[in-house]
């Protein structure tokens, strides 16, 4: 049996749609524009890169949007100021600060700066906490984009065994808190896995979902995976080059081999990544109705 594949990057074409619509309508019934601003310190090619494709899926929906880019000597109090200043700026409603940042400044401090409405991330505190509690009005947006990926590919989660391995603040912890909430497109029973697990694969074995966020390729392999079970697979790890030059990328599972084994798994690329761009997009809009008072 060959795996179906889950493939982000046709799910987020989807959802792109739906937005650039909302958008559309907000524009023309409220006379209301979304506006996200990202803020970029310093020349990180990756950064660059990443922020570079946040401003372009932000203009293609029709999002008012900023790039804001700041030399990699910006002061740290320099920086909280320019939070601020986008705090009160009414045209704004996502605020995005691309990290890494500099050693001289403390990202906590940078992104407890941040007003929570306009927090598109998902990470301040109080979105965090609204989040644990089931009240979340922005979900972290790598989970987020896991969650949607299950829902629309029709994948049953309601009294699922899901197991997530890795238990990061930014995918791990959040998917788990996520998909254990009694609500829609959750109430599964949630297992975390890290690098304290003993015998990981028993865990693993028993999951009809399982979310890998690891950072070590291909760390899942085939005799870890339930017959037929769905795996998502989250990272993004460079193995090397092509011959012509771009990095070779594989994920935390070993796809060749668990893809004759799961029932739907996700690629890498185009699996998970496509979708993180996408939610953020989903907050950001979801934050200019807030802001206005829309349903």
């Amino acid at each position: 049996m060959t795996a179906r594949l889950i493939s982000g990057s046709e799910i987020a074409r989807q959802i792109r749609e739906e937005l650039a619509a909302e958008t559309a309508r907000l524009k023309e019934e409220f006379q209301v524009v979304p506006g996200l601003v990202t803020i970029l310190v310093g020349e990180n090619p990756a950064s660059l890169s990443y922020v570079t494709a946040k401003q372009k899926t932000a203009k293609t929906l029709g999002f008012y949007s900023i790039q804001d880019t700041r030399p990699a000597n910006i002061s740290e109090g320099e920086l909280l100021a320019l939070i601020e200043q986008y705090n009160r700026d009414p045209k704004i409603h996502g605020i995005l600060v691309q990290l890494p940042l500099p050693k001289q400044i403390n990202e906590t401090k940078v992104l407890y700066a941040i007003d929570p409405k306009k927090d598109v991330d998902g990470f301040h505190p109080v979105n965090v906490g609204k989040m644990v509690i089931g009240e979340a009005d922005y979900l972290p947006c790598t989970p987020a984009g896991i969650q949607q990926l299950l829902i629309r590919s029709g994948v049953k989660i309601d009294g699922a065994e899901v197991v997530v391995v890795g238990r990061s603040n930014i995918v791990g912890k959040p998917i788990a808190n996520i998909l254990l909430q009694k609500q829609p497109g959750a109430n599964a029973t949630v297992t975390i896995c890290h690098t304290g697990t003993k015998e990981m694969a028993s865990h693993t074995r028993r999951a009809d979902i399982l979310i890998v966020a690891a950072g070590k390729p291909r760390a899942i392999t085939a005799e870890m995976v339930k017959e037929g079970a769905v795996v998502i697979d989250v990272g993004v790890n460079r193995i090397g080059k092509t011959l012509d030059g771009k990095a070779l990328l594989c994920g935390d599972v070993d796809f060749d081999a668990v893809k004759e084994k799961a029932g739907m798994i996700t690629p890498v690329p185009g699996g998970v990544g496509p979708m993180t761009i996408t939610m953020l997009m989903a907050n950001t809009l979801k934050a200019a109705k807030l802001a206005a008072g829309i349903e």
